[in-house]
Order: structure tokens, then C-alpha cells, then sequence
């Protein structure tokens, strides 16, 4: 199998775009084995609509997993405003797909930083080293993202827990439970991971489609952290793992991290 991949971009300025997540959404939750699947990889300043896509040349990793096989996937032609993976998979199972961006550099204005700190759930620490760097202060900055979402195909066997697989991410946020089974009303368990080992002390964010309010829950000494979903759509789950650079001619690193995940109406 080798799902297409489309594209689009609409051209945000650099210090903007930093701040902003990228995510990978589907346009169904479920489909049966044999018709497409259709995700769509895009950013946006908070998780309430489409803003844009990243370029083809940056993805840098992609794979599509179902029932314990990996599947690479391939780019394509640009879309208005996303980058889009289609694909057909012909057995049943739960597919995770996965995307990372190469790494990108840019410079943040002054006045944008306390919104960039408050987006990302920064804490005191964060804040305190912003302020020793240096006057006058620069904000340089090399970026990665990632992104990661589920769907069903057809009924998957009881055994099947690809979903808990780690996919080889930057920084990965990896569910507890199966996903795709998700109620309003249910506890959403998720473990960070960084280049596979748990990463404790990070703010999270778990924040519904259009919604403004975020639950933000700092991952334990294992790297878990939970939080309910408390009605239908769409939600996003998204943490930023900023750190103080030692390269020459920048501050700060991060790495970014989303997962969506679709919520059933209560019974």
C-alpha cells in the first residue's frame, strides 16, 4: 500500500508560525477495510480551524501502522491548505499515523514571547531563563514537530494494540488506551515519551476542537499524565519540550508534540 500525499501552504511569518501547533487530523474516525483514509497535517494559532501546511521538503519521517506492520508513506501535490495523506489499508486493525518536520530555525519578537510562554504552558523556570540571557535579549530559535492520530478499520482483533506502540518520534505522545473507543466523559491517560524514554515534569495540554480552555496536566516521574474529555469532537493533545540552547547563534531548541483524537457522544 502507498497512500498519496497532497499539500498546500498559505505563508505565515516565521515568528508567528513557531508558536502555533501542527496537527494531524482525519476526516473520519473509522472506515472499513478498503476505502481510503484521508488525514490532513496542518497549524493553526490555537486548535480552532485550519491555518496551514508545512512544505513537502520538510517531513522528514512518516509511517502508517496497522496490526503491527510499519508502512512508509509517500508526498504528492499540493491542497489549499493542508498536507494531506490518503491511503487504503485492506486489513482491519487500528492505524496510527505519524509525521515529523526537519528542523527549523527562527527569531521571535520581544513583544510575542509572553503569548509564545502561555501557549505552551510554560512555567516559572522557563520564564526565569528568559531572563538571563543576556541584554539585549535575543530570541533564536531551532524547532521540530511532530504529530501523531488513529483511526479505525473495520473491528480489529482483541489483541491488537499497535496504538500503544511507540512510533519512533522526536517526542511522541502515546495513548493508554485504544483511542479510537474514546466517550465523552472518559479519562484520556497518554504516556511522553523523548526519543522513547519517559519524560517527566512537562506541561500538557488537552484542549477540544473550537474550545478555549485547556486541561493542563504536568507529566508524572513516568511520563503520564491524564485528563477527561468532556464531550464530543475533536480533541488535541499537545506538549512543547523548550530547553536553552548551547549552539552558537541560538537560545533556545524545542521540539513539538500533538496527538488528535476523535470522542464519541456518551451512551
Amino acid at each position: 500500500m502507498k497512500p498519496a500525499l497532497l499539500l498546500s501552504l498559505l505563508l505565515l511569518p516565521a515568528f508567528r508560525l513557531s508558536a502555533h501547533d501542527t496537527w494531524l487530523q482525519s476526516t473520519t474516525p473509522s472506515v472499513l477495510p478498503g476505502e481510503a483514509v484521508v488525514l490532513q497535517l496542518t497549524s493553526g494559532n490555537g486548535f480552532k480551524g485550519v491555518e496551514s501546511g508545512p512544505q513537502p521538503d520538510r517531513v522528514i519521517k512518516s509511517n502508517l501502522r496497522i496490526a503491527g506492520r510499519t508502512l512508509s508513506v509517500m508526498t504528492g501535490e499540493r491542497t489549499e491548505k493542508f498536507l494531506t495523506f490518503t491511503g487504503k489499508p485492506t486489513a482491519p486493525g487500528i492505524a496510527g499515523f505519524a509525521v515529523e518536520l526537519k528542523p527549523r530555525d527562527l527569531e521571535l519578537k520581544p513583544e510575542l514571547i509572553e503569548e509564545y510562554f502561555e501557549e505552551i504552558h510554560a512555567g516559572a523556570s522557563l520564564r526565569a531563563e528568559w531572563e538571563k540571557v543576556p541584554v539585549p535579549r535575543r530570541w533564536r530559535e531551532r524547532y521540530i514537530k511532530s504529530a501523531t492520530t488513529f483511526v479505525r478499520v473495520g473491528e480489529p482483533a482483541a489483541a491488537d494494540r499497535t496504538w500503544a506502540e511507540p512510533a519512533g518520534l522526536s517526542l511522541e505522545i502515546v495513548p493508554q488506551r485504544d483511542p479510537t473507543r474514546l466517550k465523552a466523559g472518559d479519562l484520556l491517560k497518554v504516556q511522553l515519551l523523548m526519543h522513547g524514554k519517559p519524560l517527566p515534569g512537562l506541561p500538557l495540554g488537552f484542549v477540544a476542537d473550537g474550545e478555549r480552555h485547556h486541561h493542563v496536566v504536568t507529566t508524572d516521574s513516568n511520563g503520564f499524565a491524564e485528563a477527561p474529555v468532556d464531550h464530543p469532537g475533536r480533541w488535541l493533545v499537545h506538549g512543547t519540550y523548550l530547553k536553552r540552547s548551547a549552539e552558537k547563534n541560538l537560545e533556545w531548541e524545542s521540539v513539538f508534540s500533538t496527538l488528535v483524537v476523535d470522542v464519541a457522544a456518551a451512551p
